[in-house]
């Protein structure tokens, strides 16, 4: 018999595996995939926003959903833990902007190679097997079932991640597992995901990257997220940072409730953009209107504008009237796109839904239903922005699990 069994060699289930060692327990590792931490190894782009550098009220205020289940675990173990533990084991840290913190290589197999190391030091064993089965008796879980074979430990850890990114492995078992022992699931949904959007005009646009411009997220007329930063437009609809974090805002999507209006030029007032107009009319006042705002926005972006704003492409700038530029003005603050979906949720960063927070001790990580039974990470019902916030979830969690074990 072993003390602890891990299920998911993930970000929380390596990042526990190492802190149970440490802790003096013999660890057992249970990870179907033929490498340890895959989908640990292409967050953030292949560069690993493992944190944020900020406080614990700051971690909250970017948690949606459930934040009050965290403020036990992020107490004992916050993002300056994180970041003193991985420079610790051998991997210097950086923060860029909104505090986003990465390995200075840039490299997130850093991250996921050091944690291997540091596994391996600290004597875990790794088991590259599928769990089939929890094995309960009386309210006590005991252990796992794996490929025709039964492991018993003292406390079992489910940390096998959620739904997004199935080809690294995280294809729900951890909720299966949970389910078959008797706890609730809540509804699983994408969340930092690409939005779909029925406007052709996004299309058409395709591959168009947009910096420093403002997203506003619109409920029906109810303004609910509002953020300066990058975004861009694809075949389906809108992606990027801006739209991720967006995303995680929208509940209930319905084909009408939802759209995005964009300020393009977010440094400008409504009149310092109309004299900056006016400056460029004058400069092309014989030029037909698609011509004469050249240097005003992107090229892509030039055709789409000039169709929503109702002037002809052909009138001529000096014919251009007093209404018609204001109009043009305030498209430029606020072009529409409509939102119909969400893309699938194997495209999402992170998976909302989850294990019930109602059935998980906050402080301990165990179940409440089946003794000896913990969670950590993506398989509990909590998710948080973009910004390294969802990567301090499963390391908090993780090591709240790891102390209690």
């Amino acid at each position: 018999m072993t003390d602890v069994i891990i299920i998911g060699g993930g970000a929380a289930g390596c990042f526990a595996a190492v802190h149970a060692a440490r802790f003096g327990k013999s660890v057992l590792l249970f990870e179907k995939n033929d490498k340890l931490g895959r989908k640990l190894r292409i967050t953030g782009k292949g560069r690993c926003n493992l944190t944020n550098n900020s406080d614990i009220q700051e971690h909250m205020k970017n948690i949606p959903v459930n934040n009050r289940f965290m403020y036990s675990a992020f107490s004992a173990f916050d993002a300056y833990s994180t970041m003193d533990f991985f420079e610790e084991i051998g991997v210097p840290l950086k923060t860029e902007r909104g505090n986003r913190v990465f390995p200075v290589s840039d490299n997130a197999n850093d991250i996921a190679d050091a944690m291997e190391r540091e596994m391996k030091k600290s004597g875990v064993k790794v088991v590259k097997k599928r769990i089939t089965k929890l094995i309960t008796e009386n309210g006590v879980c005991k252990g796992v079932r794996a490929g025709g074979e039964e492991f018993y430990a003292k406390s079992v850890l489910i940390a096998c991640g959620g739904k997004s990114y199935p080809n690294t492995g995280s294809t729900g078992d951890g909720y299966t597992l949970a389910e078959s022992v008797g706890h609730i699931i809540t509804e699983i949904k994408p969340s930092l995901v690409p939005l779909v959007s029925p406007d052709r005009y996004c299309n058409e646009m395709m591959g168009l990257s947009l910096r420093n411009v403002t997203l506003n997220l619109y409920d029906r007329d109810r303004l609910i997220y509002s953020e300066l930063g990058e975004m861009l437009f694809t075949h389906f609809g809108l992606s990027g940072p801006l739209v991720l974090s967006a995303s995680s805002h929208i509940r209930e999507m319905s084909p009408d409730r939802y759209r995005i209006l964009i300020d393009l030029k977010p440094a400008l007032s409504p009149e310092q953009l109309d004299a900056r107009i006016q400056r460029d009319f004058a400069e092309n006042l014989n030029r037909d209107f698609v011509n004469g705002i050249r240097k005003l926005l992107p090229a892509k972006l030039i055709p789409v504008v000039v169709k929503l704003s109702g002037i002809s492409a052909e009138q001529k700038v000096n014919s251009i009237t007093k209404e018609q530029r204001h109009k043009f003005g305030e498209l430029i603050k606020a072009f529409p796109v409509r939102i119909s979906a969400f893309r699938p949720v194997d495209e999402a960063i992170v998976t909302s839904g989850g294990v019930s927070v109602k059935e998980i001790n906050p402080k301990t990580m165990q179940s409440k239903i089946i003794e000896g039974l913990y969670f950590a990470g993506e398989v509990i019902d909590v998710d948080a922005y973009t910004g390294g916030f969802n990567l301090q979830i499963a390391f908090s969690t993780a090591y709240s699990a790891a102390l209690y074990m």
